[in-house]
């Protein structure tokens, strides 16, 4: 019984690996400006508003993981994850703008909320931000 045990966890072994290097394929996390926002005027206390953005895809290797989202008081920083396949096959892409959108409740009652878009860094390194100061109205 105990053979047949440890053969058949041999067999076991050398079916779980696999060669197949496509099964294995390694990626990174990218964080990609964006391009355009867009928000409404003003908001009210309880509403839920859809915020659009669009940023471009650099590459077909590149794909949508998640937004990068920093919530400190009243200001919200927001942008864009990529994963990206690590890959010989990739294709550059120009002017391939990607549409999306979040939905975004207001729970404060007064004052406004400031939405900070990064759209990248400048010659200096310093971060820069499409921002937009919307007031939160009964």
């Amino acid at each position: 019984m105990k053979k047949l045990f440890y053969f058949g966890l041999i067999i076991a072994a050398f079916w779980s690996c696999s060669l197949d290097d496509s099964a294995n394929e390694e990626f990174h996390f990218e964080i990609l400006p964006i391009e355009n926002a867009s928000v409404p005027d003003e908001m009210s206390f309880g509403e839920v508003y859809t915020i659009g953005y669009s940023y471009l895809r650099p590459s077909t290797c590149h794909g949508f993981n998640d937004l990068y989202y920093v919530a400190e008081n009243n200001i919200r920083t927001v942008a864009v994850i990529n994963t990206v396949i690590n890959s010989n096959a990739c294709e550059d892409l120009t002017n391939e703008l990607v549409e999306r959108s979040f939905s975004f409740f207001v729970q404060n009652n007064s004052g406004s909320i400031i939405f900070k878009f990064w759209q990248g860094e400048d010659q200096n390194g310093e971060d820069v931000y499409l921002i937009f100061e919307v007031p939160i109205v009964e």
